[in-house]
């Protein structure tokens, strides 16, 4: 299994490891529940350092990016980020993608875990239209950077007390470089995949461990503790966000998951499978991934069959728990047309039972 920069820290602390994307990775430390509430609360630290990273620079980076993302990279001026999708070329998604811009020749993408030999096998394949090259134009950085992710309402305020450069008020998905943070030269991003405000924090491998120690030391008094990728998924779920391989993969489109948003016909902006997501937005669709959360005490689980009021198969479950802060089970199912409604009773089967549930909108936490 490979190892992060901080492999060994999370072991000294008793977290309890696992693979995860081929990386031996912390699951849990005080306990999902525990860690959960810490992020929603106050502040926690993710180990995110096997996310993938590549740059794109050059005169063609914009147009390269146009024609294998989903969302207008246009549109974004330096220090913004976006986040994107990759159509497959059959309907489906390569994966989702945040992609920073820090000028007009260079962006930096962000690429998940489990497919970062897929993801940039595919864009070697399609840079070779814009004159790109592997390893130039097109760098796979990945195994250089380690990357945590502070997350929670009171991330920011701890972590301006290691720089000098404004954090506490930088706009959700935005990005900056910042040449000292802590000693280091550091990227600096707010993002988040939980829903709860937050940041994340790129520097070299080699910096791996003092970044740890300092970013410790500014949230002691905040409460901040380490987290795993168990909570990590409960409040990625609990805020409504999509995790590929669950709620999107290679035979979803973003039209079907309810990524329109991140889906732009701009002019000139020939995306691929762009005719046939602009066709499934106009015409519409036959399935739809929707938020849903149980009437009736039960945890729903990926795979979990879903019926209508006659017993009628309806959809499968993607992603489903029980959320943490209402205590009530909540998850996302692609579901056949005419259940999409809001408040639609839709039943989940939980072993033997059918167990009523209804469709919300996310986030889960605060739905009624």
């Amino acid at each position: 299994m490979k190892t992060t920069p901080f492999t060994n820290i999370h072991i000294g602390l008793g977290a309890r490891m696992a693979e995860f994307a081929g990386y031996n990775m912390p699951i849990e430390y005080s306990g999902i529940n525990d860690e959960h509430v810490t992020v929603r609360e106050k502040c926690g630290v993710f180990d995110v350092s096997h996310m993938g990273e590549v740059w794109v620079k050059g005169p063609n980076a914009l147009a390269f990016l146009q024609r294998i993302t989903s969302n207008d990279v246009a549109a974004l001026t330096d220090g913004k980020v976006q986040y994107s999708c990759m159509p497959n070329g059959k309907g489906g998604i390569v994966d989702d993608l945040l992609v920073y811009r820090f000028a007009a020749e260079e962006y930096f993408l962000v690429i998940n875990a489990a497919n970062i030999e897929k993801d940039w096998n595919w864009m070697c394949e399609q840079a070779k239209e814009f004159g790109l090259t592997p390893g130039k134009e097109l760098y796979h950085a990945s195994e250089e950077f380690a990357q945590l992710a502070v997350q929670g309402p009171l991330a920011l305020k701890a972590m301006q007390k290691l720089t000098s450069e404004n954090v506490v008020d930088m706009e959700y998905y935005t990005c900056k470089k910042i040449a000292n943070f802590a000693g280091m030269s550091v990227i600096f991003s707010t993002t988040g995949y939980t829903g709860a405000g937050g940041c994340e924090i790129y520097c070299a491998v080699a910096d791996g461990e003092k970044l740890w120690k300092a970013v410790f030391e500014a949230g002691a008094e905040f409460g901040i503790k380490p987290i795993g990728l168990g909570a990590r998924d409960t409040l990625r779920l609990e805020s409504g966000f999509c995790l590929y391989g669950h709620d999107i993969d290679d035979t979803t489109s973003a039209i079907e998951a309810g990524l329109g948003w991140i889906t732009k016909f701009a002019e000139g902006k020939n995306f691929i499978d762009r005719p046939l997501w602009e066709q499934q937005k106009n015409e519409g669709t036959t399935r739809r991934l929707k938020g849903f959360i149980m009437l009736e005490r039960g945890i729903p689980r990926q795979h979990y069959k879903v019926y209508d009021a006659q017993g009628n198969e309806i959809g499968e479950v993607t992603s489903g728990t029980m959320s943490p802060m209402s205590k009530v089970g909540c998850g996302m199912t692609y579901l056949k047309k005419g259940f999409w409604k809001d408040d639609t009773e839709i039943y989940i089967g939980i072993r033997d039972k059918k167990l009523k549930a209804k469709v919300v909108k996310p986030p889960f936490h605060l739905a009624k």
